[in-house]
């Protein structure tokens, strides 16, 4: 069985996940071969399409989620995330037991005595109408559970009750609140159940995420979508797919057409939101990370990839002159004469897109 060195995983996944070239795909269109966005802090998606689509423009890709072409609901892992409305419908019912499951594993002891059916039942009329924040729902149920905080009974909600967040959360450049709304309401069709017409089943969803992640072990699509009960589907899919092994012995799958580069393929700088899905979508990271900074996800760091691979972290700030300084911080000794020209020009990019041409500058932290 041929043997994938990590350069080969880094070249397949850059390809896959619009890193290695910027791809002409429309804002639906790739968001929905990425499988969404992770986008609970709401600025985030912009960038992360920005570094992936060419002559992206943020104002329109922000009018998709007023005209409800993508909505922000939770999907893998529990999180948020910006997902087409056709993937927003048709994954909700595959992922509703693992969104129960995770909601369950935090609350549990905070919601002693609280019935799931009958908060279910009590709590979905109050998103049908006015969208309302979670807690502002829980807060409308407290009497019914004294011995439940709202919050936590709002919290419950949000994987009980199939929700989306309404604008202007979300918008580009914009603030709102996180009020909700459900998603029959939002998007005028009531969620598939699983096998229904227009369900998305496990099968299909795996085979999306080794179009965009692969080749890639079984551990690392459960770990992206949160799902473990894949290994039917897994072995389903096993006669149609090809198989590899990485250098760590693991079994990795893919589908037969999927992109394997030449490893030597230079790979272009690119800025990375925080909670990006290239570098967390993956149970073993090594591809893309070293094993010493994968804790700076969990601190929602924002990544610069350098040949492909986390090579650095950045901010942005304001000074008191209203230029915006973007700040990059070299992780494993990097320098900026080894991160090259390229790096700076990337950067000069990225703050004309966030600034709209403003006074703006890098800073490179002490190494």
């Amino acid at each position: 069985m041929r043997v994938l060195s990590g350069r080969e995983l880094n070249r397949a996944l850059l390809a896959r996940n619009l890193l290695l070239e910027r791809s002409t795909l429309d804002v639906v269109a790739a968001t929905e071969h990425l499988v969404g966005l992770q986008a609970q802090e709401p600025q985030e998606p912009y960038v992360g399409l920005f570094s992936r689509l060419a002559d992206f423009d943020p104002v329109a890709a922000s009018d998709l989620l007023e005209s409800r072409r993508v909505v922000r609901t939770l999907m893998m892992r529990r999180t948020i995330h910006l997902l087409s409305a056709a993937d927003c419908l048709g994954l909700r019912a595959l992922h509703q037991p693992m969104l129960e499951q995770r909601m369950r594993g935090v609350l549990r002891t905070r919601l002693v005595g609280v019935d799931e059916e009958e908060l279910r039942e009590a709590g979905t009329p109050l998103f049908v109408g006015e969208a309302r924040q979670l807690a502002e729902a829980g807060r409308a149920l407290a009497d019914r559970w004294p011995g439940a905080v709202a919050r936590d009974l709002g919290d419950a909600l949000s994987s009980l009750v199939p929700l989306v967040q309404v604008p202007p959360r979300g918008l580009w450049r914009q603030a709102g609140p996180a009020r909700n709304t459900t998603i029959s309401t939002w998007l005028g069709q009531d969620v598939p159940t699983t096998g229904g017409s227009g369900a998305i089943a496990a099968e299909s969803l795996v085979l999306r995420y080794l179009r965009a992640y692969g080749p890639a072990a079984s551990a690392d699509v459960r770990s992206w979508s949160g799902l473990a009960g894949l290994p039917a589907a897994v072995k389903n899919l096993l006669p149609d797919l090809v198989t590899y092994r990485d250098e760590r012995g693991r079994l990795l799958l893919d589908v037969p057409d999927g992109l394997l580069p030449d490893p030597d393929t230079p790979a272009p700088p690119r800025f990375l939101p925080a909670f990006d899905n290239a570098v967390l979508g993956y149970d073993d990271r090594s591809r893309i990370i070293d094993d010493a900074d994968k804790g700076l996800s969990i601190l929602g760091a924002r990544y610069l990839l350098v040949d492909g691979r986390v090579r650095a972290t950045w901010t942005t700030r304001v000074d008191d002159d209203a230029t915006t300084v973007l700040v990059i911080s070299p992780l494993g000794g990097l320098t900026r004469a080894e991160a090259g020209d390229d790096v700076d020009a990337e950067a000069e990019w990225l703050l004309t897109f966030l600034t709209s041409g403003g006074g703006h500058r890098i800073e490179w932290a002490a190494a």
